[in-house]
């Protein structure tokens, strides 16, 4: 979400600068039309974006792992943690209450499932609370089947090659530090979740790495940044898979389905009720590892810790935000980087423990 605003101000600005030949921008009709060559610039900071995550993890490989750790303590962790579902829980909510009742049988379906079906069956609770819904609400009335019914089997993405400017790069470029920041916070929710120090082996400047990598080569093709996806948190914690061979296999299917658009049709006509139901779940549980992650560490609730976590909590759920430039600090990302910055201070100043 890092990137939306950033990406709306260059496609508006190269709008602008389409209508006016190249001089100073002034305000134009909310008409026009985005053109590809819109796009193109959009997409090449986004792969610049990209690369300077991976000069991130370079430097944070350089500068050494183990010091990293000492700037996120289980306090700090846990509390990032925590703020990923509570933050997340709004979002729920919101979309489970454009109709509860069908938001009710997925999420319903999603703890019968986990809690007292055996076999293949259980670890899939998520998809079958999914399935479930969905039908119930086709059944009720609730679902509209003229896009499915439009698309076609087979079909193309439209790929854009980047173009860049100046504009596009200040802009873009600066904003890779934050869903950076909220990289830390999801690396350390999964390695909570799944029990392995993800952030140890292979590394966190790894990990970062690969989340640049994978944006750079999505801005190249004309996609999307990609981050870390939060809500992944939660299907990992309720379906206890996981192997990342199964991430990859998922990759591949990503990718052929993307050739075909009827499928592409089916999943947006699901609608957000039953979403939401199966969200609740989700998110609720992913609040609930970053508060066992506090109470398995022994993290005593008081002195410097009291104020990191209280102050961690408001902000990162309260709404907070802070642009400094181009670049907008919220959420999750907001929280992490006070977390960070009031620890380093206790750190250096000795803070008393109580």
């Amino acid at each position: 979400f890092a990137y939306i605003a950033p990406i709306n101000a260059v496609i508006l600005y190269h709008a602008n600068a389409a209508e006016t030949f190249g001089s100073v921008p002034e305000a134009i009709s909310a008409g026009f039309a985005i053109t590809p060559d819109m796009i193109a610039y959009a997409t090449g900071g986004i792969l610049i974006a990209g690369l300077v995550q991976v000069g991130i993890a370079i430097l944070i490989k350089v500068l050494g792992v183990s010091k990293f750790e000492k700037i996120f303590p289980p306090a700090v962790a846990g509390t990032i943690i925590a703020v990923i579902g509570l933050n997340l829980a709004p979002t729920a909510i919101s979309m489970a209450s454009s109709n509860w009742w069908i938001a009710i049988v997925s999420l319903s379906t999603a703890v019968i499932v986990r809690l007292y079906v055996k076999g293949f069956t259980r670890l899939i609770p998520v998809m079958c609370g999914i399935i479930v819904g969905y039908i119930v609400a086709a059944v009720t009335g609730n679902v509209s089947f003229e896009a499915v019914n439009q698309a076609s089997w087979v079909g193309v993405p439209s790929f854009v090659l980047p173009k860049f400017s100046i504009y596009s790069l200040t802009v873009l470029v600066p904003v890779a530090l934050a869903p950076t920041i909220e990289h830390f916070g999801d690396i350390f929710a999964v390695s909570a979740i799944t029990g392995k120090k993800f952030y140890d082996d292979p590394g966190i400047h790894r990990t970062l790495a690969g989340d640049g990598i994978a944006t750079a080569v999505a801005g190249f093709f004309g996609g999307p940044a990609n981050t870390t996806y939060s809500e992944n948190t939660g299907v990992l914690a309720i379906t206890k898979v996981f192997n990342p061979v199964v991430m990859r296999i998922a990759a591949v299917f990503a990718v052929i389905l993307s050739f075909v658009p009827k499928v592409g049709a089916v999943i947006q006509s699901i609608p957000t009720a039953v979403m939401g139901g199966i969200e609740i779940l989700l998110f609720g549980m992913i609040a609930a590892v970053g508060m066992k992650t506090l109470i398995e560490n022994r993290v005593k609730v008081d002195g410097k810790n009291l104020i990191v976590i209280s102050v961690m909590l408001v902000v990162g759920i309260g709404g907070a935000a802070i642009g400094i430039g181009p670049v907008r600090f919220e959420g999750i990302g907001l929280a992490a980087l006070v977390g960070l910055v009031l620890n380093g201070i206790f750190v250096l100043t000795k803070a008393p423990e109580e």
